[in-house]
């Protein structure tokens, strides 16, 4: 993947106040898994470490899951906006949600305020940036993201208030060079290149596997219709002989229920529900591979786990065809090929010790936290620098004599 962005040089170092708006970020800044937690969650939480352990002072912006009001966590500012279910029905979403998060983002008195995963609290952010002078950095966190359609917005205010956020942030993060045409070409938009960043275990391995070690398959994500586990559970029916575990919180839509109905029924099929985040390193160095079904993606935390452990991906997404480019694993589409791709790289010894060195070193050269998050540094230090230069330009007009 072609990385736009270059790494942070300057010789000055500058301690920001950085806030941090993730909503369902509880769960993964405190330690725990309750909540929701996925890739964004992570990553903000990871970021959030990141910069305090760069000295920057860092408030994180969340529901209120637990805790008091406000909360020092590692070093890391926590203030909850109210929660999650709160207030009266038709009027919440102006109060207490939005209420409350204008009265947070006042607390945290930030001079860049960043937020990942496009939704209205986007133009929420960027509104009150824009009227308090502060910046804002934003990151696109899936390619619905960055569809000028806009499919996952289902009502007209939250699209409104989305574009809104968009043209309003100071710079623009997206995960693949796919996204970044995108909002191009869709909504004449700039922005730069970013590979997720992910952080290494320490037991991680060094080197690819050198031979398969089961016949285990791993499914992680949340259990909903855009993550497609009616293919999950088909493919553990046409393949008797593996095992497939599935991780991550279930959804009560009708075709998540009907999913997790059917593989209650497979003797091959292992339904763990949410796990922490320890729990799922104990289940990655014993499977054979990682299994995505979705529909579509952004770029999945969950490959980037898979490839820190050298653990082949195969998948019907392939973000900026990094899979099929690199050999990472195998891209296939339907359920008799991805049950297909599946047999074919546990049967292969020499393929599989391909893709699994291949997973390993693409994950070290394009992912690794130490690697990726200072150009998230300098992204964040670009906007507050705009913001700097325009104030001081405001206070030099007014000291300024004018001439009429």
């Amino acid at each position: 993947m072609k990385n736009t962005a270059t790494a942070a040089t300057s010789d000055h170092f500058r301690p920001l106040r950085i806030c941090i708006v993730s909503h369902n970020g509880y769960g993964a800044i405190s330690g725990g898994k309750h909540g929701f937690i996925g890739g964004v969650e992570w990553q903000t939480s990871l970021l959030a470490r990141w910069l305090h352990g760069r000295g920057h002072h860092v408030t994180f912006l969340t529901w209120d899951e637990g805790g008091g009001p406000e909360e020092m966590i590692d070093g890391i500012r926590v203030i909850k906006i109210c929660g999650r279910d709160e207030g009266v029905r038709g009027i919440r979403f102006f109060h207490p949600k939005w209420t409350g998060l204008v009265s947070a983002m006042k607390k945290a008195d930030s001079d860049v305020y960043y937020h990942n995963c496009g939704e209205c609290v986007t133009g929420q952010i960027a509104l009150w940036c824009m009227l308090n002078d502060r910046a804002f950095v934003f990151t696109a966190a899936n390619d619905t993201d960055c569809d000028p359609e806009l499919p996952e917005f289902k009502h007209f205010k939250d699209r409104a208030l989305y574009r809104l956020g968009l043209r309003k942030a100071d710079r623009i993060i997206v995960q693949t060079e796919s996204q970044q045409k995108m909002l191009e070409r869709g909504l004449g938009l700039h922005s730069s290149v970013i590979p997720m960043p992910c952080q290494r275990h320490p037991h991680s391995p060094t080197e690819g596997r050198r031979m398969i070690q089961s016949n285990r398959v791993l499914w992680i994500a949340r259990v909903c219709p855009q993550k497609r586990p009616d293919r999950l559970v088909a493919i553990a029916k046409q393949c008797p002989d593996l095992e497939f575990d599935i991780v991550g919180p279930h959804y009560q839509d009708p075709l998540s229920r009907k999913a997790l109905a059917d593989a209650q029924l497979l003797q091959n099929l292992t339904i763990h529900g949410p796990l922490s985040r320890e729990q799922v390193r104990m289940l990655l160095p014993k499977a054979a591979c990682l299994l995505c079904t979705s529909d579509y993606e952004g770029f999945p935390n969950t490959f980037l786990e898979a490839w820190s452990h050298a653990l082949p991906v195969v998948s019907t997404f392939d973000p900026d065809h990094v899979i099929s480019r690199h050999k990472l694993g195998l891209v296939a589409h339907g359920v008799t090929e991805l049950a297909h791709a599946i047999r074919e790289l546990i049967a292969s010894v020499d393929l599989y010790r391909e893709c699994s060195t291949n997973a390993l070193t693409y994950f070290l050269t394009h992912h690794d936290a130490e690697r990726v998050q200072p150009h998230f540094e300098r992204m964040i230090n670009e906007a507050a620098a705009l913001h700097r230069i325009s104030g001081f330009s405001r206070a030099m007009r007014t000291e300024s004599p004018q001439n009429y």
